[in-house]
């Protein structure tokens, strides 16, 4: 009896092995769950400190400079790259608002002469309240800068909480990005050394697969990034369009952030497109470029660039930018496609050790 087990021992250990790790793989989960305010800014700063550790080992060997000193230059730089991402959109809003303030009430006027009588024609009598709409504009987009520090100060009494939640995190991911760079190769080491001996081939094999995939995926997306803007600031200059340069920048880089950085520019393009031409011209002008951008991004640079690197399909992309934002918010966001690149270099191997397995061979 004990002869006839015993070639089926391994297959009991392996999955024994496997039903451990999933159990703490559940377990991992349910904490970042229940976790998940806690443990965001960690989380933002341990992703961001993975994507600038290479730059901070470079200057390291090359410039042989300490350690400390390299992080702080890293993050300085993201920082101030960052910065001016979000700087971007000022010259729009500082350019459209006035023009905003003046066009809403005639936009509505020709929305009056043009759409009422055309729609009489059809039964509907249907009138925009231009005295309204005036009052409005008046009220909300005509105040002094002394009126919105004091409108802001008023919301921040209101919600204390959540602009202390907002402060507490601005400060605290760049602190906690640069220790982590700092100790980069101590926490690494550490990891390393609490893996079994017997286990250590594996463990290290999986996590130098998934650091190549999200190296690729990381190089793709950057160069992405790079192909966009260069394409939505040239077409919107084509166009004519006198905010060209920071509505172009701006909306390549924030396709980093998917759908919502795509989303933001393209509500930032219309707004502008409209306000400038006051005609349908501008509208059109921008549907015909995002669209085109979307498309391309979608069918030829992203499968290209990102897609074929990291093998993500686009339904396992939603459900991942949908699950991660559900449970992280906005860093969920920016986590998902590199999660799920994780999660994938799992699933092959699952897949290659049931393939290889007497279960599946029968």
């Amino acid at each position: 009896m004990t002869s006839s087990l015993r070639p089926v021992l391994p297959l009991i250990r392996q999955r024994g092995l496997m039903l451990a790790w999933l159990g703490v793989a559940l377990l991992a989960g349910l904490l970042l769950w229940l976790l998940a305010p806690v443990l965001t800014p960690f989380l933002a700063a341990l992703v961001l400190a993975y994507a600038l550790q290479p730059a901070v080992g470079r200057l390291q060997r090359h410039l042989r400079l300490p350690r400390a000193l390299a992080a702080l230059l890293v993050e300085l730089i993201a920082m101030a790259a960052l910065l001016g991402v979000l700087l971007l959109i000022v010259p729009v809003i500082s350019h459209e608002l006035p023009r905003l303030r003046e066009q809403i009430p005639q936009l509505a006027a020709r929305i009056n002469d043009g759409l009422a009588p055309w729609l009489a024609q059809y039964g509907l009598s249907v009138r925009l309240d231009i005295a309204g709409i005036k009052a409005f504009v008046v009220k909300y987009l005509d105040a002094s800068g002394e009126d919105m520090l004091a409108a802001l100060l008023s919301s921040a009494r209101i919600g204390g909480s959540v602009l202390l939640a907002l402060v507490g995190n601005a400060v605290l991911v760049p602190v906690v990005m640069f220790y982590l760079l700092l100790d980069w190769p101590m926490l690494t080491g550490r990891l390393r050394r609490l893996v079994p001996p017997r286990h250590l081939e594996a463990v290290c094999g999986f996590a130098e697969e998934c650091d190549q995939v999200l190296g690729q995926y990381l190089r793709g997306q950057l160069l992405l990034m790079l192909v966009l803007a260069t394409f939505y600031t040239s077409a919107l200059a084509l166009a004519g369009f006198e905010l060209a340069l920071p509505l172009g920048v701006f909306t390549g880089l924030a396709i980093f952030i998917p759908y919502l950085g795509f989303g933001l520019g393209a509500a930032l393009a219309l707004l502008a497109g409209v306000l400038q031409f006051a005609s349908l011209y501008g509208a059109g002008a921008v549907l015909l470029i995002y669209g085109v951008g979307q498309v391309l991004e979608s069918f030829v640079l992203t499968p290209r660039l990102v897609g074929e690197r990291i093998g993500l399909h686009p339904i396992a992309v939603i459900f991942a930018l949908l699950a991660f934002g559900h449970l992280f918010g906005f860093v969920g966001v920016l986590l998902a496609l590199p999660a799920g690149a994780l999660v994938l270099v799992a699933l092959r191997r699952v897949r290659r050790a049931y393939v290889d397995s007497r279960l599946y061979r029968g």
